[in-house]
C-alpha cells in the first residue's frame, strides 16, 4: 500500500475533494487530512477513506501522520499560512511535498529550502495542479525551440467557469497588494493590470482582453527555462481593466480588514466551487509567446481541462510518479521535475504551434 498511499492535506477543502474523489481513477488511495473534523469525517465515509484529524501547529499530530506515507499533497490554501510549515516537516520526515500554490513569492521562498530537500533526498514540487503544471510545460516546450529567448509572455483565459471559495478567499487576502513581473532575471513589484493586450485564444472567434497579473510562473517559467523577462495576463473584462488603472487610489482601502471582511463574509455565502456539469463543459485556454533579442517571435497555443479537473489530474498524475519514485531531489518546477511532456499525459490537452 505504500506506493498507493499519500496524505491530502486540506482534503474537505473544494480542490482537496476532488483529488480525493479523482484518486482511485490512478489507483491510488489518500489519508484525508486536515483540521475540520465533522467535514473530514464525512468525506472518509463517503469515500470509504482514512482520516487524521491535525493542525500544523500541532507539530507532534503532523509528524505522526507523515509518519505514515511517503507523499504529502497540500491543498489547504491560502498557502501564506501552511506551505512553510508543511515544507519543514517533510524536510525533516523525509517526504516529499506537493502543493496547487500559484503565488510566485510562495515559490521563491519553498525554493530557500533546495539545499535542505536534496540534503533530506525529497522532492519539493509546489504548483502540481493547473497552477503551474500547463503553462510551466508550454514554457519549456517554446524555449527548446527558441534557446536564445529573452522574453516570454503568458497568457490564459478560464471561460464559463467559477472559482472556487478557497481560490476567491486567497483573492480576498491580495487586495489592494501590488503586482508583480520579471524583468532582468528580478521579480519586479507594479500595480496589478499595467498593460493590456489582446490574445487569440485557440478556439475562440475573435480575440479576448487581457491584463497583467502576478502568476506564479514568474517564479517557476524563469526556473524552469532562465528566460529573464516573463510577463503573465488573464482575460479581463476591458471595462474592469480601466476601474484597476486607478487602484492606486484606492489600494489602501483595499488593504483595510472592514474590506477584507466584508469580502470575506460575501466569498463564504458563495457556493465551494464549479458543479460537474460546469466543469465537464468547458476548458482552460492558454497561449504563450517567446522573443529572442534578435526579434524573432514564437507562438503556441493550448486547451486543457477545466482549471479544477485539470488540478486534480495533474496532482494525482504527478503523486504517482513520485509513488514509483520517479523524482528529482530538491526543489523542482513541474517541467523541471518531468520535462515539457509532462502535460500531454493529460488526456484532453490539446498544444499547436502558431503560424
Amino acid at each position: 500500500m505504500l506506493d498507493q498511499t499519500f496524505l491530502l492535506y486540506g482534503a474537505n477543502g473544494y480542490t482537496g475533494e476532488l483529488i480525493a474523489r479523482y484518486a482511485t481513477a490512478f489507483g491510488l488511495q489518500p489519508i484525508l487530512a486536515g483540521r475540520n473534523k465533522p467535514a473530514l469525517e464525512k468525506l472518509g465515509a463517503a469515500l470509504n477513506l482514512p482520516v487524521r484529524v491535525f493542525a500544523l501547529e500541532d507539530k507532534p499530530a503532523m509528524q505522526k501522520a507523515l509518519q505514515e506515507v511517503a507523499v504529502v499533497v497540500n491543498a489547504a490554501g491560502p498557502y501564506d499560512f501552511t506551505a512553510k510549515q508543511l515544507v519543514e516537516a517533510c524536510i525533516t520526515e523525509g517526504r516529499h511535498y506537493l502543493d496547487l500554490n500559484g503565488d510566485a513569492i510562495i515559490y521563491d521562498m519553498i525554493r530557500t529550502y533546495d539545499k535542505a530537500a536534496r540534503d533530506s533526498g525529497v522532492m519539493l514540487l509546489p504548483g502540481a495542479g493547473y497552477d503551474v503544471v500547463p503553462t510551466d510545460c508550454l514554457a519549456l516546450w517554446l524555449k527548446q525551440q527558441m534557446p536564445d529567448a529573452r522574453s516570454l509572455k503568458i497568457a490564459f483565459a478560464i471561460l464559463n467557469s467559477a472559482l472556487s471559495r478557497g481560490t476567491a478567499i486567497n483573492t480576498v487576502l491580495k487586495l489592494g497588494l501590488p503586482g508583480l513581473s520579471r524583468i532582468d532575471g528580478r521579480l519586479v513589484e507594479e500595480p496589478v493590470g499595467k498593460k493590456g493586450m489582446y490574445v487569440q485564444f485557440p478556439g475562440v472567434k475573435k480575440k479576448l482582453f487581457t491584463m497583467s497579473l502576478p502568476w506564479g510562473d514568474l517564479s517557476t517559467a524563469y526556473v524552469s527555462t532562465g528566460i529573464p523577462n516573463i510577463e503573465t495576463y488573464i482575460n479581463i473584462n476591458k471595462a474592469a481593466w480601466f476601474f484597476l488603472k486607478g487602484q492606486g487610489a484606492y489600494n489602501w482601502l483595499l488593504k483595510t480588514q472592514f474590506v477584507r471582511g466584508i469580502a470575506n463574509a460575501i466569498v463564504k455565502r458563495q457556493s465551494p466551487g464549479p458543479d460537474q456539469v460546469m466543469r465537464d463543459k468547458t476548458n482552460a485556454l492558454i497561449w504563450a509567446q517567446v522573443s529572442n533579442a534578435k526579434g524573432d517571435v514564437l507562438t503556441a497555443n493550448m486547451v486543457v481541462p477545466e482549471a479544477y479537473t485539470l488540478t486534480a489530474l495533474a496532482a494525482l498524475l504527478i503523486t504517482k510518479k513520485v509513488l514509483k519514485k520517479d523524482f528529482k531531489s530538491g526543489y523542482q518546477t513541474p517541467a523541471t521535475a518531468y520535462g515539457a511532456e509532462l502535460i500531454m499525459e493529460i488526456e484532453g490537452v490539446k498544444r499547436e504551434l502558431v503560424a
